[in-house]
């Protein structure tokens, strides 16, 4: 048995501050675990009342029998304090506080819930809140509603987990009003001790959840959040995450100090975590319960651990009765990211033999012109039977109840001889409920327009690309991790925290990356000798932690030829410096040997607290901020992560070979941004890093640090 049935399947409760006054929490929540039509036994504690709503009350909890499965408290601090170690006393399990402890001030309130926690905690006694909305759990065995929500939802495979209590209340109403079921509904409130990482294990574990919905406002455990739902999803029996979409980027990566950061500025930490951790994003209630549908059919017959059908592909084949639906869902689907699959040519012959002269051959399939249900089943057994499709859509308007229960019936049977999903939509004016049911009952999901069916089965197609993603061997690199760090400590102590591309440079070949040497000069004829020494052509770079955009600033020039030139771009470099910033410390021109060519990206790292360093991996070089082709991930890292990124980037076609252009050194890519998670990860002092650009050569030839800057901060400064 796990800790947490004591709370979703309690066999007796006791209700800590229960009210006869109608309208008080205290009252509403036993009435509403009353009238939910609990199943086991009710203790509700009130000094006064001998009973309350026909249920026999005991004056104290210390009245309260031991063994106790589950408390209810709403009562204010203090005697919550007092309720909750007397509870403990008589042995109880688990605790959900729905009190806000508003009452004693900020403060107080800390210091009690510390306190209750730390009682808990010693004991083993798991709690939810406080301030939350409460638990809920429809099952008929159970049938509980310890909240504050009136109305008892329906039975089904949702579980969700939701910190806001209006947003709460807001989803319980639309799946009341669509007619959606939970298996276990949970208000986590102000999370004091069981969190979204502990529920995501338990609900992963339960036979009843078919899908996890999660809202959040805030993380305390970022990292073992995204190891949480990674390891959830990825299992064998893996159960789908589905989380609604944060809106506004955190307000603390606003601050522009480098190219890492202004363009992770742009980007909510939620959806890199949501995205890193094979979350299913929602912009919407309504859109995240469409998802929801691809996940929550399941076959009544079946065990509940059959595996659901997942698509090798995002092809999508619609077949319709009714032209104008059918032409919507056309139009959908490829506005949504799916693609409409192409029908081999065997396919096509056969549907030109055996559908009506009206009837479309091509995708979509629209049998309008010939209603009998011969012609369904021949359409659907060809798209099923055609490898180009991945997934079918039915989209189905019936002229009868009869007809719609026939139709239903069709789809189930081909729905058992194929591993393709199949998708409904049923429409029109007449009775279709029982063709519904029918559907529902054999793990089909229906639905009631195409734009419904079109999200859900973009949700699987996400889903099945996580699940089945490619899994390569890791790195297994030997870094230099004794060396970084006595450079590290030598930059702190001496004040160097900001790392220009000497030292940067030296700090990063620790780490394998191949970086560029060079000396700084600090007048024409020094800038000569050291071109002299290292040969032309030479690259010129102004030396100034003050100037972090050089190229803004006129401060590099490059293919130098001669010492003509380089004199002449030395006087240039330091002119254009001091008009750019006249207050700038200008160190001198680093003079470099000009790598070789290649294709331009950009490496960066961020630190944030509570989730760590922040990895931007894109198109680099002077257009980054323009073209912006960025993607984000929070380290550690491994070569499977790092690849995604990779691919991940708009312009990923561009390292392929695109139009001419040679293949570029996609491996050391990947070994680049592994190397640069392990060294944020071994270093917390690193607080900030920007390698811009990182040349990357042809395949086989490497990639060279053509430029960086690496902020560093005492640990204790730093995030995680």
């Amino acid at each position: 048995m796990h800790r947490f049935d004591s709370i979703f399947s309690p066999k007796s409760i006791v209700i800590i501050g229960a009210s006869s006054i109608p309208g008080t929490p205290g009252y509403e929540i036993l009435n509403n675990i009353k009238e939910g039509g609990y199943c086991g036994k009710l203790y509700p504690v009130n000094q006064k009342a001998k009973s309350i709503s026909g249920i026999q009350s005991i004056r104290t909890v210390e009245d309260m029998p031991v063994n106790v499965d589950f408390a209810v408290v709403v009562c204010p601090d203090n005697p919550c304090l007092k309720a909750v170690e007397t509870a403990i006393k008589k042995n109880i399990k688990g605790i959900t506080i729905i009190s806000s402890g508003v009452h004693k001030g900020i403060s107080k309130r800390i210091e009690i819930e510390n306190k209750i926690i730390s009682m808990c905690k010693e004991e083993g006694v798991r709690i939810v809140g406080p301030g939350c909305l409460g638990v809920i759990n429809p099952l008929s065995s159970v049938r509980l509603n310890a909240s504050l929500y009136k109305y008892m939802p329906a039975s089904g495979g949702i579980s969700f987990i939701c910190q806001s209590d209006a947003l709460c209340t807001a989803v319980l109403d639309f799946a009341k009003e669509n007619n959606f079921g939970f298996s276990k509904f949970i208000s986590v409130g102000d999370k004091s001790d069981v969190d979204e990482v502990d529920l995501l294990y338990y609900l992963h574990q339960d036979p009843d959840t078919d899908v996890i919905m999660i809202y959040l406002e805030e993380l305390i455990k970022g990292p073992e959040f995204i190891n949480a739902v990674q390891k959830i999803t990825s299992e064998k029996k893996s159960t789908p995450v589905l989380a609604i979409k944060s809106g506004a980027a955190s307000p603390e990566i606003m601050a522009v100090m480098s190219h890492a950061k202004a363009l992770m500025g742009s980007v909510s930490i939620y959806d890199v975590v949501f995205q890193q951790a094979g979350i299913i994003q929602a912009g919407s209630i309504e859109e995240l319960f469409d998802c929801a549908g691809a996940f929550t059919h399941r076959n009544k017959k079946k065990k509940p651990t059959a595996r659901r059908k997942v698509p090798n592909g995002n092809r999508v084949a619609v077949i319709t009765n009714a032209k104008g639906p059918g032409s919507m869902a056309t139009d959908l689907t490829v506005s949504s990211g799916l693609k409409l699959a192409e029908f081999k040519i065997k396919t096509v012959k056969s549907f030109a033999k055996t559908l009506c002269n009206t009837a479309g051959v091509h995708n979509p399939v629209n049998v309008s012109g010939d209603l009998s249900l011969e012609c369904y089943t021949k359409a659907l057994g060809e798209v099923l039977e055609d490898e180009g499709v991945d997934i079918a859509l039915l989209i189905f308007t019936p002229r009868s109840i009869s007809n719609s229960v026939e139709t239903a019936k069709i789809i189930v049977r081909a729905a058992k001889n194929s591993s393709k999903p199949i998708f409904c939509c049923f429409m029109g004016i007449v009775d279709i409920s029982s063709g519904v049911k029918y559907l529902h009952d054999n793990g089909i999901p229906v639905f009631r327009f195409p734009e419904n069916a079109i999200r859900a089965l973009g949700a699987l197609c996400k889903y099945a690309n996580w699940v089945n993603r490619q899994y390569l061997s890791e790195f297994s690199f030997k870094h230099e991790k004794e060396k970084a760090e006595h450079i590290i400590k030598n930059c702190i102590e001496t004040g160097s925290t900001i790392l220009g591309e000497l030292d940067g440079a030296e700090l990063l070949k620790c780490y394998g990356f191949n970086a560029l040497s060079g000396n700084i000069a600090q007048s024409e004829d020094e800038a000569i000798d050291i071109a002299e020494k290292i040969k032309y052509p030479v690259a010129m770079k102004i030396a100034s932690a003050h100037i972090l955009h050089k190229f803004d600033a006129g401060g590099v020039v490059l293919e130098l030829e001669n010492q003509d030139h380089v004199k002449s771009a030395y006087k240039d470099i330091i002119e254009k410096a001091k008009i750019y910033n006249p207050e700038a410390v200008i160190d001198g021109v680093l003079i470099q040997k000009m790598a070789q060519p290649g294709g331009e990206v950009i490496l960066g790292m961020n630190r944030y607290p509570v989730f760590g360093p922040l990895l931007m991996f894109g198109l680099g070089g002077i257009f980054v901020e323009v073209f912006q082709d960025v993607i984000f991930r929070f380290a550690p890292v491994g070569r499977n992560e790092a690849r995604r990124m990779i691919q991940g980037i708009r312009g990923y076609k561009i390292f392929k070979g695109f139009r001419g252009r040679p293949k570029s050194d996609i491996a050391v890519l990947e070994e680049s941004i592994v190397s640069l998670s392990d060294m944020v990860m071994n270093h917390p002092e690193i607080n900030e890093l920007n390698i811009n650009p990182l040349l990357v050569h042809e395949e086989g030839n490497g990639a060279t640090v053509a430029d960086c800057r690496i902020v560093l901060k005492p640990p204790y400064d730093s995030g995680r």
